[in-house]
C-alpha cells in the first residue's frame, strides 16, 4: 500500500450526539489526506471485514468455522518478540522489561501483572490532592491529571492497558456527566474498572451498569417507571446500549464472529419490544446518598428505589421476569442474560482483540478465543485472565503475518503514554498536569475518558472508505481518528514534548546517552524499544544518516548527543512502520 491509495479517502470523524442528547463537535476537518499511518500495510490478522457501525460488523458467513485446531505454544522470547509483546500488554518496552519476560516467558509475566496489587486509586488520589472539595464540585479539574499518571507512571501496566481498552469499549465521556461531582463519578468509573478488570466480564458488566458515571451518562440513573395519567414511559438509553455496544450487538454472530444469516440477510439479535421491557427493568436506580457537600457517594454503586420500579412482569431475550422480582432481583436476571447470551463471547473478544492486537482479527482468531470466553477450562465463564491470555498468547498475536493482515494502527494516546513511559515521564510537583490533549490541531487528537460519543473515538467496525483497506473489507477502527488536522497536530505536539516536555514534566535520555555517537546502535536500539521487528533497516538506515549529520563529541553533557536522541525518537515515532503496531 502507498499514500496515494488512501489519498482525499478519508473523512474526518463524524461525531455522533452521545446518547444523552448532548450535541458534539467534530474532532477534524473535512476529507483529508492519511499520510505516514497510511502507507503501512496495515490491517489485521486477516479474515473478514465490517461497515462503520456502532457494533462491530464482521463479515457474513453462511457456516461457522469448523473448531480450529489448538495453537501451537509461543516460542522463546527474543528481544524483538519480547518488545511486541510489551506494547500489546502494556505500553512500552525497557531494556529491563523485555530481560524479565524473556526470563519468565510470557504466561509467567502475565501472571505476575494480574497479581500486582492496585495502586491509589482515581478518587483517593484527586481527594488527596484537594479535587473534592466543594470549589471542585461542577468541573472535571484534577481527572485529567490523575488519569495520565496512572496510564504514564502506574507500574501495573497490563491492567492499565486493559483499563484503557475497557474504557473505549464501556464507553463514559466527560462530555456528557452534567452533574455535581463530575470528575469524582468519572474517577470513580475508572477505579471500578481496575478493580474489575481481572475478574469476570459479569462482574464487570454489573460495576458499569450499577456506576454512577455511567448511570448520568446513558441515563439510567433517576429512571422512573411509567406513568399512564402522564404518559412517561421509562427512559430506554441504557436498555439500548447495554445490548448493542457492552454485551450482545445488533446481529446474531457465530462463535467466530461472523455473522449468522438468514435469507442472505443478518438476523437482528433483538428488537425494539426488547429495549421497552429491558427499560421497565432498569428504573428505579439512583445515587446512594447524594450530597452536596463531599463525593464519597460517588463510590458506592446505585441502589434501587422500589417507588420507581417498574412492577410487574417482563420479558427480556425470551426470558421471563417474574412480577414478585424487585428492581435488583430483575436486573441480576438480566445481567444473567446478557453475560450468559451466545453473542457475547464473539462481540465482546472480538473489540478485546481489536483494542490490544489487531484491527481486523480472523475467525479462527476470534473462536479460539470467544471459546476461552465461554469456558476457560474450569467451567467458568467470562474469565477476564483467561480471556487476556488467549487473546496475547495465541499465535496470531505472537507470530504475526504480512501485508493486509497484520496489526493495528497505534491510537494518539498510546503513542503519547508509550514515548512517556520511555522517557521515564515524572511529575515533580506531583501534579501531572498535561491536560486535556483532544484539540487535532496542536495536540494528539485524543485524550483519555473524553470520547465525543457512546460510539467511542472510533467504532470496531470502521473501514476506511476508498482505499486499499476498504477494497479488501479490513476494519481499521482507529483510522477514523487519521485525518490531516490529526496527523499535522500530532507531529507538531510530538516535536514539542519529545524535546521540551511538557509542563514540569521532563523526559530523561541518559539511558541513550552513550549510543549518541554511534547513529545506527542509537537507532536500532530506540527501533527496538519503540516498534519491535517493525521499523525495517532501511528505514533505520536513513534515520541513522539523518542523525549523524548532527555535530555531537565526546564533550560532557553534550548538547549535540541529545538533539541526536530527540531526533531518532522523533522520526522514528513519526515513520509509519512505527505508527502500525504489529
Amino acid at each position: 500500500m502507498t499514500v496515494s491509495d488512501l489519498t482525499d479517502a478519508e473523512p474526518a470523524l463524524r461525531s455522533e450526539a452521545p446518547c444523552t442528547g448532548e450535541p458534539t463537535a467534530s474532532p477534524g476537518p473535512g476529507p483529508g489526506l492519511m499520510t505516514l499511518a497510511a502507507a503501512l500495510p496495515l490491517a489485521a490478522c486477516g479474515g473478514g471485514g465490517g461497515g462503520d457501525s456502532a457494533s462491530p460488523s464482521p463479515s457474513p458467513s453462511p457456516a461457522p468455522t469448523p473448531t480450529p485446531a489448538p495453537p501451537p505454544p509461543p516460542a522463546q522470547p527474543t528481544d524483538v518478540s519480547a518488545a511486541r509483546f510489551l506494547t500489546q500488554a502494556g505500553f512500552s518496552a525497557s531494556p529491563e522489561d523485555i530481560a524479565t519476560v524473556k526470563a519468565k516467558g510470557y504466561a509467567a509475566w502475565l501472571d505476575a501483572e494480574f497479581a500486582k496489587p492496585l495502586s491509589q486509586g482515581h478518587f483517593d488520589w484527586m481527594m488527596a490532592k484537594g479535587y473534592g472539595g466543594v470549589d471542585f464540585r461542577n468541573d472535571f479539574r484534577g481527572l485529567d491529571n490523575t488519569l495520565w499518571r496512572k496510564l504514564i507512571s502506574s507500574p501495573d501496566a497490563l491492567r492499565q492497558r486493559v483499563v484503557l481498552a475497557l474504557s473505549e469499549i464501556f464507553v463514559v465521556s466527560m462530555a456528557g456527566i452534567p452533574v455535581a461531582w463530575r470528575g469524582m463519578a468519572v474517577a470513580s468509573y475508572v477505579d471500578m474498572l481496575e478493580a474489575k478488570a481481572f475478574t469476570s466480564y459479569r462482574e464487570l458488566l454489573e460495576g458499569v451498569t450499577l456506576s454512577n458515571a455511567m448511570g448520568v451518562y446513558l441515563n439510567m440513573r433517576g429512571n422512573q417507571k411509567e406513568n399512564t395519567k402522564t404518559g412517561r414511559v421509562p427512559d430506554e438509553n441504557y436498555a439500548r446500549e447495554v445490548m448493542q455496544l457492552f454485551s450482545i450487538g445488533l446481529y446474531q454472530l457465530n462463535l467466530d464472529g461472523t455473522l449468522k444469516l438468514s435469507g442472505g440477510k443478518p438476523i437482528e439479535t433483538y428488537k425494539q419490544a426488547e429495549i421497552t421491557e429491558l427499560a421497565k427493568v432498569l428504573t428505579g436506580w439512583d445515587f446512594d446518598g447524594a450530597s452536596a457537600d463531599e463525593p464519597s457517594f460517588m463510590r458506592k454503586p446505585m441502589v434501587n428505589n422500589p417507588a420507581r420500579f417498574s412492577t410487574g412482569p417482563k420479558k427480556v431475550l425470551d426470558v421471563a421476569i417474574p412480577e414478585t422480582a424487585d428492581g435488583p432481583a430483575a436486573l441480576k436476571i438480566v445481567l444473567d442474560t446478557l453475560a450468559n447470551h451466545a453473542n457475547t463471547a464473539p462481540f465482546i473478544s472480538r473489540q478485546l482483540i481489536q483494542r490490544l492486537v489487531c484491527s481486523n482479527p480472523s475467525p479462527a482468531y476470534v473462536q479460539r478465543v470467544a471459546t476461552v470466553f465461554n469456558n476457560n477450562g474450569q467451567g467458568q465463564r467470562g474469565d477476564m485472565k483467561s480471556v487476556l491470555k488467549a487473546i496475547l498468547l495465541d499465535s496470531e498475536a505472537r507470530s504475526p503475518g504480512s501485508g493486509l493482515d497484520v496489526g493495528k494502527l497505534r491510537e494518539p494516546v498510546q503513542r503519547f503514554v508509550q514515548w512517556a513511559r520511555m522517557a521515564g515521564l515524572t511529575s515533580p510537583t506531583e501534579l501531572w498536569n498535561i491536560g486535556d490533549l483532544s484539540n487535532p490541531a496542536n495536540r494528539l487528537g485524543q485524550s483519555p475518558l473524553r470520547s465525543p460519543s457512546v460510539f467511542n473515538f472510533f467504532r470496531p467496525g470502521y473501514v476506511p472508505p476508498n482505499s486499499v483497506l476498504g477494497d479488501n473489507k479490513v476494519t481499521a477502527p482507529e483510522f477514523q481518528l487519521l485525518n490531516e488536522s490529526t496527523v499535522a497536530g500530532y507531529l507538531n505536539f510530538m516535536q514539542g514534548v519529545i524535546a521540551n516536555g511538557i509542563g514540569e514534566l521532563k523526559p530523561v535520555y541518559t539511558a541513550f546517552d552513550a549510543l549518541a555517537l554511534d547513529p545506527p546502535k542509537l537507532v536500532a536500539q530506540l527501533a527496538l524499544l519503540l516498534g519491535g521487528d517493525t521499523i525495517s533497516g532501511n528505514t533505520q538506515a536513513l534515520i541513522a544518516n539523518a542523525i549523524g549529520a548532527i555535530a555531537a563529541s565526546n564533550v560532557a553533557n553534550d548538547a549535540g548527543r541529545l538533539n541526536r536522541v530527540r531526533a531518532t525518537v522523533l522520526m522514528l515515532m513519526a515513520c509509519p512502520e512505527y505508527l502500525i503496531q504489529k
